[in-house]
């Protein structure tokens, strides 16, 4: 077959090489902003087509098109896409052989190639770039373009000297500079700045589009970090649900998870587990094998998905809480490439924040480290193991301050792997960064809190201002009876009139902050923070308030806070109208797991009375194509209590004693103050410490701190 000659007739071109008639959305405008020669950068959604939008130009202008990409299994994926196209297609990685890397060179240096895929750490090696300078290229396409900011979500320090790179290889020769497309699938307004300003782009074309995923359904779920295993095999042991990605917080638990699904009794689940720890040829094995349907599940860390092209994965679960919402959104996107509805669970509890707070302070040693390291630096490059041996830090410690030195200029690393010292304005660059993290993983909290349509939280980040911010449909915010995991239950009519204060409050100004409502509602102000919240959540999912994220600033630093205001359906509430309220209630009974913890409650019986949701958007979600959530006792109904006994039994009926005391001298429910599982889950447990009531189901910290003193002394009085 020969290559196809370059031609700008652009549709022409995407018929005969690609096989498609028409271009996807905001396709053709791009590819013709690069085959005019003008830097871009491409915000695009994961399957939204971007690799496309670097192909097609580079036909069009003719010559080799430069290809940057961080992942070996994304540039094997695309290298043998364009390959069975007929394309003369090289690459450059770790993972070839030193005969296959020169004849890539050779090949290029005559012309013959037109595409080059190369790892970003080979522009380390003598002579490489240099080399790479020889030719005059059509356009240099660097993917995973957020991976060169260091406020991105999976920085690399590689990508970082792109920029030193860029000049001498897009201005090698001929009339006109090689233009520079820059595309990722994420990257908050901030990342783009910095990708811009790191790559030396000039008046580049921005293309940010297509961040909502309409055939997405997102849920977000509190589960117990020893509950989740169970959770997860018994969601994913209908087939309808598989194939499915699984990602988990360690290469232990990804093992573990995929132990428990393969051997979940009457599945037949075929589950394997992908991390960094694994042979290289394991994980191709693995990769290999879910993309051909060999394998239903994958339980990975975040490693995997980037370069796997599989359209038909129906679930991703996230087992813990991601650490950024770029992450979370990249993996999410993995599920439903293909078009049709799919689903995304993600579960959390408050031992996630604490896991992360942990890997915060690992992953950004004190600055007192950095100093030592970069004191012992020279002028004269040093070898790594000598500097380690002369530190007194640990192997693993040692190597995260060099390498933190080394993306904030205060060391400078050969190819060799030998160090010298940089600059000395480390410092100031580091703090900033290090308070970034920490102000990224705050946004993953409040997203988790939210009670906003799950989708409309992630335009907003990404700032897709084309975007009509209209609600999803299928989140467990705009449909809760369509929810596979959060259980909902009706208002009780004490909380009715609740809701019903916090209208009459907000009739009488534009907005007020959760703050301010709480000092203004007498009942409000005796509730922990998590039950307040609940009731503003009920009322968001009823569409009769709007919440609204702002910020001020206050002595250098920025303070964030929520505006609450009536929507055009709450202004016409009264005391009269019927709403439908739910408030989030667990989950499911059978995806329960059989613990101490846990009050078995389940969806009510078909002969329930149904009770259809207010409509979101009429052209979105029809109400004739709305799930009804069924109708459930004003207050939950007393179950079937885990059987105490001895120690715990007496413990039970203390606490019990001192809840009903506690409720009547606050003028609340007592279920307010404990739930009747979570008060049984304490007897059970007796827990001693602060830390051991945080993890206890229903303790969350606003209740530690408020009644965690007394729970403990009841907990502690002998028998």
């Amino acid at each position: 077959m020969n290559p196809p000659a370059p031609s700008r007739n652009l549709p022409g071109l995407l018929h005969s090489v690609f096989g498609f008639r028409d271009f996807r959305a905001n396709q053709e405008e791009v590819c013709s902003a690069a085959v005019a020669g003008r830097d871009l950068l491409l915000v695009m959604p994961t399957g939204s087509g971007k690799s496309l939008c670097y192909q097609l130009p580079a036909l069009a202008r003719g010559g080799t098109a430069l290809v940057i990409s961080p992942l070996i299994a994304l540039m094997e994926d695309q290298a043998a896409k364009l390959t069975a196209l007929g394309l003369r297609v090289a690459r450059i990685h770790s993972g070839l052989d030193r005969s296959a890397s020169r004849q890539a060179c050779v090949d290029y240096l005559a012309g013959s190639l037109q595409f080059l895929f190369i790892a970003p750490e080979r522009l380390r090696a003598p002579g490489f770039a240099p080399m790479l300078a020889k030719r005059q290229l059509a356009l240099i396409a660097i993917d995973e373009a957020h991976c060169i900011s260091q406020w991105g979500h999976d920085f690399r320090p590689d990508y970082r000297m792109l920029g030193d790179h860029l000049p001498a290889l897009r201005n090698s020769g001929g009339n006109q500079p090689a233009p520079v497309l820059a595309l990722t699938a994420t990257a908050t307004p901030t990342v783009q700045a910095d990708i811009i300003a790191q790559l030396g782009m000039i008046a580049p074309a921005k293309f940010i589009h297509g961040f909502r995923r309409d055939n997405l359904a997102i849920e977000v779920v509190e589960v117990p970090v020893p509950s989740r295993a169970g959770v997860v095999s018994k969601l994913l042991k209908d087939p309808q649900r598989r194939p499915a990605i699984v990602y988990a917080q360690s290469r232990k638990q990804s093992e573990a998870l995929a132990e428990e699904l393969s051997s979940a009794p009457g599945a037949r689940i075929r589950a394997a587990a992908y991390h960094a720890g694994l042979a290289a040829e394991t994980r191709e094995r693995v990769q290999t094998a879910f993309q051909s349907g060999a394998l239903d599940v994958v339980v990975a860390t975040i490693a995997f998905g980037m370069g796997i092209d599989k359209a038909d994965v129906r679930t991703v679960i996230h087992a813990g809480l991601p650490a950024t919402l770029e992450g979370y959104y990249q993996e999410i996107g993995r599920a439903g490439r293909d078009g049709k509805p799919s689903r995304t669970i993600l579960m959390h509890s408050f031992a996630d924040q604490r896991t992360h707070e942990f890997l915060l302070t690992r992953d950004y040693p004190p600055v007192s480290d950095l100093t030592a390291v970069f004191n012992q630096l020279t002028p004269e490059p040093r070898s790594v193991e000598e500097l380690r041996e002369a530190s007194s830090l640990g192997a693993e410690e040692f190597d995260k301050v060099l390498e933190k030195l080394q993306i904030h200029g205060g060391a400078r690393v050969e190819f060799s792997g030998n160090v010298s010292v940089a600059g000395p304005a480390w410092k100031k660059t580091y703090a900033v960064q290090a308070a970034y993290r920490r102000e990224q993983f705050e946004k993953v909290l409040a997203y988790v809190d939210s009670h906003s349509c799950r989708m409309c939280d992630l335009v907003r980040h990404f700032g897709d201002v084309a975007d009509g911010n209209r609600g999803c449909g299928h989140c467990d915010v705009c449909d809760p009876g369509g929810a596979i995991l959060p259980l909902f239950r009706r208002a009780t009519d004490r909380e009715r009139h609740w809701i019903q204060d916090v209208i009459e409050s907000l009739r009488t100004t534009a907005y007020k902050t959760p703050k301010a409502l709480r000092s203004e509602l007498p009942w409000a102000e005796v509730l922990d923070r998590d039950d307040f919240e609940g009731v503003l959540g009920a009322m968001q999912r009823a569409r009769l308030i709007g919440v609204e994220s702002a910020a001020f600033e206050k002595d250098g630093k920025v303070i964030p806070f929520r505006k609450i205001s009536l929507t055009e359906e709450g202004l016409d509430v009264r005391p009269t109208t019927p709403l439908a309220l739910f408030f989030s209630d667990g989950i499911v009974e059978e995806f329960r797991t059989a613990e101490p913890s846990t009050r078995k409650r389940s969806r009510p019986s078909k002969a329930s009375p149904v009770v259809s949701l207010p409509q979101t958007d009429k052209a979105v979600t029809p109400a004739h194509t709305r799930t009804p959530v069924r109708s459930q006792p004003a207050q939950p109904q007393a179950e079937a209590a885990p059987v105490l006994k001895g120690q715990s039994a007496v413990v039970a009926e203390r606490l019990k004693s001192w809840r009903a005391s506690e409720a009547k001298r606050l003028g609340v429910p007592a279920y307010i103050v404990l739930h009747d599982r979570t008060l049984h889950a304490l007897a059970a447990l007796c827990p001693r410490t602060p830390s051991e009531l945080l993890a206890v189901e229903g303790m969350g910290p606003s209740k530690v701190g408020r009644f965690g003193s007394a729970i403990l002394q009841v907990c502690a009085e002998p028998a």
